[in-house]
């Protein structure tokens, strides 16, 4: 194995990227050379261990956590490592298979201290919060510590606070940076992997931009050069990420730009994004990624500049002078960056929440709340009382424009080409069940003409689906689109990964593969409300057309005709193009 492990990682390195995460194969092949291992290999054997196994519910996490969990109670042993070692280590796994352990290790007087100090820390918790509160109320102190931790919030306190001043080098793509730019889409068989897929970004020459090898590999060596002038590189571009909603193309920028998640093999967090223009799918996975994005005037910034940005003041600095000024999206974005990403703050905060409830404490001040918007005494439209009846509010209720919410998702879809992204998502998240309704996978994209890694996910993603609780499709069973338009209720609220969102009853929002994952695990989908537009029929149908015919025809006739009549914001209008631009339709 380690042979076998070395040539593979040769092989990568000499494109300038990682080794692959272990296998659960090699995990357990790992884990039988850590029982006796060959002379002078411990020290690599341990890295491996702690550094190269995914964490979360992926089977080679499954074989690490056994293993650990062995160690620590006794029934395995290894040279290399201790009780206390194995105890820690099973601290960093995120959750999933670690917690059981974790949580009997409470009633270990010499590790229990190291147990709680790991669960403190985790915060993919679920429904394993019952059997630590549990232990906490028959009077184990440690339960009691770990419970009082996160009702305190001390995972979100103990992590560093977005600096009031960041120093950045500019990595500058002018005009407009297209989400295919950054994950091309002949490479979508690579997608999953994050830092090989990263190698395509921007593989295309452009004004300013020499990829190393065009087509293929893209400008690595100017990223190299920018980094060396000892800062992080910020991507900075006039309009960021329009297209595709593609969570892979963040992953792509991040990787460049962000720095390593501890114990979490080839993945990254973390980066700055400036753009003039940044589209809102694409600023949405920034977010979950734990980047800070900021729509700016990027004018005055050129490629190589080194820059302060100065969060707090809203303000980028250039040789002393202030060259743009922005205002952050919402001040809760400052909390997203230190939780390590908006899905950590959202699960974070449950469980903060869910502690201080069972302690009978009032609601937590330690983290920022979103701004509602100004009151106002407008009826709702039938998108806002549809997300309002999906966040439990009362019949008729809307959700205003620019409301954060979290609507529940009835209906859930991923599709093949970022399928194995969202496995993998579910897998970061500890998922061995969905929560939402309906969670549909299909394979629509690449039934006809199947690449070899396409051939093997056909074969290993249904199981991994259903095993959850969802619905897999088989090669040729059809197009997400129709199934999904098939399987939405109308009066309920849904999503879907890259563009496959666009149901004709219900309503639906768009999202990349870690914001399909989150919906499908957790059954809920963190949302802005977006303005929806009011549209109202005049006179009389005429025999033999319905109201659905008329609506299924206003995307192709009504706004060409331009015969709409649009309320917004208290004011009417027939221009077609104001209904085209609007955000969100619904009659």
């Amino acid at each position: 194995m380690l042979e076998a492990y070395r040539k593979a990682a040769a092989e990568r390195a000499a494109l300038g990227i990682p080794a692959l995460p272990l296998n659960a194969q090699q995990t357990a092949d790992l884990v039988e050379l850590l029982k006796n291992p060959p002379a002078g290999e411990g020290g690599f054997l341990v890295e491996l261990l702690a550094h190269r196994v995914p964490p979360g519910v992926d089977d080679a996490a499954k074989v690490k956590a056994s293993f650990l969990a062995a160690v620590a109670e006794g029934s395995a042993s290894s040279p290399l490592i201790s009780p206390e070692y194995a105890t820690e280590l099973l601290g960093t796994m995120l959750g999933g298979y670690n917690i059981h352990a974790l949580i009997e290790l409470l009633d270990n007087d010499k590790l229990a201290p190291i147990a709680a100090k790991g669960l403190k820390h985790t915060l993919l918790m679920f429904d394993s919060f019952h059997d630590v509160q549990e232990k906490a109320e028959k009077g184990n102190k440690y339960a009691q510590e770990v419970l009082q931790s996160w009702a305190d919030a001390e995972w979100f306190t103990s992590r560093a606070k977005v600096p009031e001043k960041i120093t950045v080098t500019v990595f500058k793509v002018d005009g407009e940076t297209n989400t295919d730019d950054l994950s091309p889409a002949p490479d979508a068989w690579s997608r999953p992997d994050i830092p090989l897929h990263a190698l395509a970004m921007l593989k295309n020459p452009r004004d300013g931009i020499n990829p190393d090898k065009p087509g293929e590999v893209g400008p690595i060596k100017l990223l190299e050069e920018l980094k060396a002038k000892g800062y992080p590189v910020a991507y900075v571009g006039d309009v960021v990420g329009t297209g595709s909603s593609r969570k892979s193309a963040t992953n792509s920028v991040i990787w460049h730009t962000g720095e390593d998640i501890p114990f979490v093999p080839n993945k990254r967090f973390g980066g700055v994004c400036l753009g003039g223009k940044i589209a809102p799918i694409f600023f949405n996975t920034q977010e979950d990624s734990g980047a800070l994005p900021i729509e700016v005037d990027v004018s005055a910034l050129k490629m190589g500049d080194v820059v302060d940005i100065l969060p707090y003041e809203g303000k980028i600095v250039k040789n002393g002078e202030t060259v743009a000024e922005f205002n952050l999206k919402s001040q809760v974005l400052l909390d997203e960056v230190q939780a390590g990403g908006r899905i950590n703050l959202i699960i974070g905060r449950g469980l903060t929440a869910k502690a201080r409830e069972a302690l009978k404490l009032p609601a937590s001040t330690a983290f920022r709340l979103p701004q509602a918007p100004a009151e106002s005494k407008a009826g709702f439209t039938l998108a806002q009382k549809m997300v309002g009846r999906a966040c439990g509010l009362p019949e008729g209720q809307g959700v205003r424009p620019g409301t954060y919410c979290e609507p529940r998702m009835t209906t859930v879809g991923s599709q093949d080409t970022t399928g194995p992204m969202t496995r993998d998502e579910l897998k970061d998240l500890a998922c061995l069940g969905f929560s939402a309704d309906m969670v549909m996978q299909s394979f629509c994209h690449t039934a006809a003409y199947p690449k070899p890694v396409d051939v093997k996910t056909h074969k290993e993603l249904p199981a991994f689906i259903s095993t959850r609780g969802g619905v897999s499709l088989r090669p040729g069973d059809g197009v997400i689109h129709s199934w999904l338009n098939r399987l939405l209720l109308p009066d309920t609220v849904g999503t879907g990964g890259d563009s496959h969102t666009r149901f004709p009853i219900g309503i639906s929002f768009p999202a990349g593969s870690g914001l399909v994952a989150f919906a499908a695990a957790t059954g809920v989908m963190p949302l802005d409300m977006p303005e929806s537009v009011l549209v109202r029929f005049s006179g009389k149908l005429q025999p033999g057309v319905t109201l659905r015919d008329l609506v299924n025809a206003i995307p192709l006739y009504a706004i060409k005709q331009g015969l709409l009549t649009v309320a917004k914001a208290g004011k009417k209008t027939s221009s077609p193009a104001a209904f085209s631009k609007s955000k969100a339709c619904l009659i």
